[in-house]
């Protein structure tokens, strides 16, 4: 069975924490993503969300030209290693009811994989699975 490493886009594209919320906004559009992970060097601190966004800065009016990343960025580490299978991979996801996980070698992060990446590995039942316990969120 493939791997993390073997399903992953990388390199990952990914934001600084001091970068703005304007900034995010323009990589997601820019790579068509909703969330890219934020790194301190390449050391992972954090995810941020289209949603994050709307929720933490349009609704509660936060400058979003001046407001840093790390303001409102989900601190949660949630991550797999280059070497998880995709079967493991696909447990975080629907474990973590995400969509995205940044892949990390050591603390390093080297890619993401998302739910597509991971369905066109797995048989079609598992697929399945994994796609409904995500969208259960």
């Amino acid at each position: 069975m493939k791997t993390a490493r073997d399903l992953m886009t990388s390199p990952a594209e990914c934001l600084a924490p001091d970068e703005t919320l304007v900034d995010a906004a323009r990589m997601f559009s820019k790579y068509d993503v909703g969330s890219m992970p934020v790194v301190d060097g390449d050391t992972l601190v954090g995810v941020i969300t289209d949603r994050d966004i709307v929720i933490e800065g349009v609704a509660k009016n936060l400058d979003l030209a001046d407001t840093q990343i790390s303001k409102i960025m989900s601190k949660n580490d949630v991550t797999v290693q280059v070497t998880d299978d995709a079967l493991a991979v696909a447990q975080v996801l629907a474990d973590k009811q995400i969509r995205r996980v940044p892949v990390v070698d050591g603390n390093r992060v080297v890619g993401v994989v998302s739910q597509a990446d991971v369905a066109l590995e797995l048989d079609n039942a598992t697929a399945g699975e994994v796609v409904e316990d995500i969208s259960k969120k």
